[in-house]
């Protein structure tokens, strides 16, 4: 990094710069090659289109969620620059409609309102009815409030929006891809989810805001969330052709933080350039995930920089029992619109 967390907390404001900012200094749990995945040729510097380089996508489907913008517009557009037929989903169908427009190749775009299980089960019933084999399903999109604690029908707002809005998409679209044995789930997850999620994990009995509320831990839990969903999903395909793992992208410079306060926002535009990755830095991950014949089959892995990791320390990233009791408390949480 160019520049460490307390220099740059100290030029935009502690307090505001600290959810981005998790883990930028050296203090943190001990990221490594899980081995026990291929590993790539690709790594933090590399962009989507060139871990893309020697592929042709022809004849291939992927859905990209939050496509208006940042790592999903540029996901959006590598994936059809390479050939696929790519379905994009903006929180409303103008504004996807308008970023599917301003790429090169085949595209559809469709409206996603994630805290809005309804417009879920609709964009789902889209995607079906168009008779298509589902080759990639990247759940890409994704918010940060920065504020106060806000509920949608009852449940924290960015744990919604983050996870429950994927686990209605997923469940919604996974027969058909269990159908076509084949296809790739990519669950874009962060290093949030073992640096800002509560002590706890999920913790279950605050996710209606029964207690405090820090945005910051909000965030890494609905991260959390991202990575627990990928390992118990994982689990249950086994055996199929349909494989789920999750990236996180790197802290990489998009729009997420609009709604931050002042002084964060500054600090990222003056300095982010320093140390942050570039969206196409960021998608590179998600898109190699998603697109590699190297990783062919690898269900259940953990991504960072292009490649397969492990990660030390005191986190709930691979609590299998966490997992499985988030997935029954989801279930809980979206009855009725699972399918």
């Amino acid at each position: 990094m160019a520049i460490g967390r307390r220099q740059f907390l100290g030029l935009a404001g502690a307090g505001a710069a600290a959810p981005l900012l998790a883990g930028c200094d050296g203090d943190e749990p001990t990221v490594s090659p899980d081995r026990r995945f291929p590993i790539g040729p690709f790594g933090a510097d590399s962009t989507a289109e060139e871990v893309t380089a020697d592929l042709d996508l022809s004849g291939s489907t992927a859905l990209v969620t939050g496509c208006n913008s940042g790592l999903g517009y540029e996901t959006m557009r590598v994936l059809a620059l390479r050939g696929a037929h790519v379905i994009g989903t903006g929180r409303t169908l103008e504004k996807a409609a308008t970023a599917c427009s301003s790429v090169a190749g085949k595209t559809t775009p469709l409206g996603l309102e994630l805290s809005d299980f309804n417009s879920v089960v609709a964009c789902a019933e889209s995607v079906r009815d168009m008779g298509i084999r589902l080759d990639m399903l990247i759940c890409n999109a994704g918010i940060n409030t920065f504020g106060e604690l806000e509920l949608v029908n009852g449940i924290e707002k960015i744990f919604v929006v983050n996870y429950l809005g994927h686990f209605v998409l997923v469940n919604q679209l996974l027969p058909m891809m269990l159908a076509a044995d084949s296809g790739r789930i990519v669950n874009v997850g962060s290093r949030s989810g073992y640096r800002q999620a509560p002590a706890v994990g999920i913790d279950f009995d605050n996710l209606r805001g029964e207690q405090a509320f820090d945005s910051g831990e909000a965030y890494g839990r609905s991260k959390l969330a991202n990575a627990l969903f990928s390992l118990a999903l994982a689990e249950r395909l086994e055996g199929t052709g349909v494989t789920s793992n999750v990236v996180h992208p790197g802290l990489v410079m998009t729009d997420i933080a609009r709604t931050a306060p002042a002084p964060l926002r500054l600090g990222l535009e003056w300095l982010g350039p320093l140390f942050a990755k570039t969206p196409a830095q960021g998608a590179a991950t998600q898109v190699y995930v998603a697109t590699s014949p190297l990783l062919d089959g690898v269900n259940g892995a953990y991504f960072e920089d292009c490649n397969p990791v492990t990660v030390s320390g005191d986190h709930h990233m691979f609590d299998r029992a966490m997992a499985q009791r988030l997935w029954s408390e989801a279930q809980g949480m979206t009855k009725g619109y699972l399918g």
